[in-house]
């Protein structure tokens, strides 16, 4: 590891008084506090710091990483109790989310999400596992001085061969660390193989986006496949494949993908031909289609295409409140299209992955187009968060999709 540079802990903590409305969110489970729910603290404390957390009574609230750089100026470890924030503390902390993902053992899966941030108790870090690779994601500087007591934890509860490091933008590169650098074991020769529910995929877990893959849509997936037997799909935002690749196994008769990246499509198609060779799809055509969703969509109206299964699941709208309703009227013209390509008893499904937009905007969204363009369309199914991708505050809840059809 080139972790030599890395500062230690500061052993001086940062006594931290929070507001009322501050305190009441500690107290209930929220892993954020601002710089404006501060009355005072014992001083300016560095970013990497602990500070603990304390009411207007003087009682013990919770601890964090203080970041001095942030307006989440404490991203909260732990409430209620105190704790030493140690490597036996990340042991324990990861062992529990270990545990919460203990049904994807039984699933043929190799691919998952083992750390997912403040949700998991570890804020502002993220650790997806590809077989025997973890991807770290850092998205905070205030991990600076723990890493090596993080990473020490890991290699004490979860063995890996490999571990590499990806670091957010806003991280940049401190004390000479590097997006993609390993950490540990070899440079990947290429990408990186993993199972998802027996289906064969890969990531480049060095210069990918996030980690490399995304396996949050995974239970999406598998129930999509499960919808998509003796039907034609066409798969909108298919990026790397995922979904094609689903519906191919579950015995789709043809895919098509579309997608606005020619690099994405390209791996979606070497996916398809290794699980054609693995024996895991068969009759099933795959094309793909390097395209805006918008005007493709529009084309195949023109043109008098039908689908039996429609799938869109595209990128996050709203990356902030005042991007909602342009993200709201982004997935209504969406859903207007993907509804007018959608064949008699075909199955439709929709996805958003921003958390500005809320669960029941968009479900409202979705079911107003349905009555209106096909009510004869039944609800099916909605979804949420995968195992994996817990969610224990408000802000942490983005990912929703939309079922409907006849069967």
């Amino acid at each position: 590891m080139s972790l030599a540079s890395l500062p230690a802990p500061n052993t001086r903590r940062v006594a931290i008084h929070l507001k009322p409305a501050a305190e009441r969110a500690v107290k209930q489970g929220h892993p954020w506090v601002f710089d404006q729910g501060i009355t005072r603290k014992s001083h300016d404390g560095a970013t990497g710091d602990l500070a603990v957390l304390y009411d207007h009574r003087n009682r013990f609230l919770g601890v964090g990483l203080y970041d001095a750089e942030s307006p989440i100026r404490v991203k909260v470890l732990q409430s209620g109790q105190p704790a030493d924030i140690n490597t036996d503390w990340f042991a324990q902390t990861l062992r529990e989310a270990l545990a919460l993902r203990d049904p994807l053992r039984n699933t043929d899966t190799t691919g998952y999400r083992l750390v997912n941030g403040e949700s998991d108790s570890l804020p502002a870090l993220i650790v997806d596992r590809y077989a025997d690779t973890l991807v770290i994601k850092v998205y905070s500087l205030a991990w600076m001085p723990h890493l090596r007591s993080l990473l020490s934890a890991l290699d004490e509860v979860y063995r890996a061969q490999r571990w590499v490091l990806r670091l957010a933008r806003t991280v940049g590169a401190p004390h000479g660390l590097k997006d993609g650098m390993i950490l540990k074991g070899s440079v990947p020769a290429g990408p990186v193989e993993f199972l998802e529910n027996g289906l064969l995929f890969s990531a480049d877990v060095q210069r990918g986006h996030k980690t490399g893959f995304f396996f949050d849509q995974r239970d999406n997936r598998a129930l999509a496949g499960s919808l998509a037997a003796g039907r034609s799909v066409l798969d909108v935002f298919a990026y790397t494949g995922a979904f094609a690749l689903y519906c191919a196994q579950g015995g789709a008769t043809s895919v098509l993908g579309v997608d606005i990246s020619e690099p994405a499509l390209a791996i979606a198609r070497q996916a398809f031909n290794t699980n054609v060779r693995a024996g895991r799809i068969v009759h099933t055509t795959f094309d793909t289609q390097a395209a805006d969703a918008f005007r493709a969509m529009s084309l195949m109206i023109r043109q008098r295409r039908r689908y039996e299964m429609v799938i869109i699941d595209p990128p996050s709208f709203a990356k902030s409140e005042a991007e909602v309703p342009g993200a709201l009227r982004a997935y209504t013209q969406l859903a207007e299209l993907g509804l007018q390509l959608l064949a008699d008893n075909g199955v439709f499904v929709m996805a958003s992955c921003s958390s500005r937009v809320r669960t029941e905007q968009f479900f409202d969204t979705i079911d107003i187009l349905v009555q209106r363009l096909r009510p004869d369309l039944e609800e099916l199914h909605r979804t949420g968060h995968a195992v994996d991708h817990p969610a224990t505050f408000p802000e942490a809840v983005y990912l929703k999709c939309w079922f409907g059809g006849r069967l």
